[in-house]
């Protein structure tokens, strides 16, 4: 099919994944997520705590999301005598709010994916009453981990939205990215933290952002309100 007729029928879910494929995060956390399901069918030893796990999750993750967003990805590089405390994943978050459309700076590096999911694995595996239940723990959070890289991908393409909660996730982002980097650091739970750390103001008494696309630079000033950094 041609580009332009591609253009004309606008991009379809089938186009999108088959970008989201070509890129190694995702894969990465699909293949951990199928060993996880595979040693957590193996182990068995089912009881109520894993149905306790989900729901936990569920009630945390927007708040580690916007923990991770606001203390991790908007992390301002600082000295200590002669080095530079600049992480890799601050910095390929700038480059993301610079070039948003870049689709090879949407998704979370490489490195820091593995780190991730080691980060997981020794969790499920040393804080865990039983090793069942940590393996419900890692099943789970390697589903968030999917979710999260669909989610963030699928804002920064030209899909359009069609359900209300993906609406939501679409207009949260895109404000965050083009509006003011100050606010709305829901990715995949928008609304959720930011209610509660207040950073989801009315999109329409928010002046917009002169640096949403150059987090940190010279000149800076935040909105009243604005989280401290």
């Amino acid at each position: 099919m041609s580009a332009s007729t591609n253009a004309r029928r606008g991009l379809t879910l089938a186009d999108a994944a088959r970008e989201f494929w070509r890129h190694p995060s995702p894969w990465l956390f699909v293949i951990a997520l199928t060993a996880a399901v595979v040693a957590r069918i193996m182990i068995g030893d089912w009881q109520i705590g894993d149905a306790v796990v989900p729901f936990a999750i569920a009630a945390a993750f927007p708040f580690l999301e916007w923990t991770i967003h606001v203390f991790v990805l908007h992390w301002r590089p600082r000295r200590l005598g002669r080095v530079t405390l600049d992480p890799l994943l601050a910095r390929k978050h700038r480059e993301h709010h610079i070039a948003p459309r870049d689709v090879d700076l949407v998704f979370i590096p490489l490195q820091s994916a593995i780190g991730a999911v080691v980060a997981a694995v020794a969790i499920a595996l040393v804080l865990f009453p039983r090793t069942g239940m940590g393996l419900t723990f890692l099943v789970v959070m390697l589903t968030c981990g999917v979710a999260y890289e669909w989610c963030h991908y699928l804002v920064h393409t030209d899909y359009k939205p069609k359900t209300v909660v993906y609406r939501v996730i679409w207009r949260d982002h895109r404000l965050h990215h083009f509006k003011n980097e100050h606010y709305w650091f829901g990715v995949t739970t928008p609304g959720t933290a930011d209610r509660v750390m207040r950073t989801y103001p009315d999109p329409a008494t928010m002046p917009a952002s002169p640096t949403a696309k150059n987090l940190h630079a010279m000149g800076d000033t935040k909105s009243a309100g604005a989280v401290r950094r």
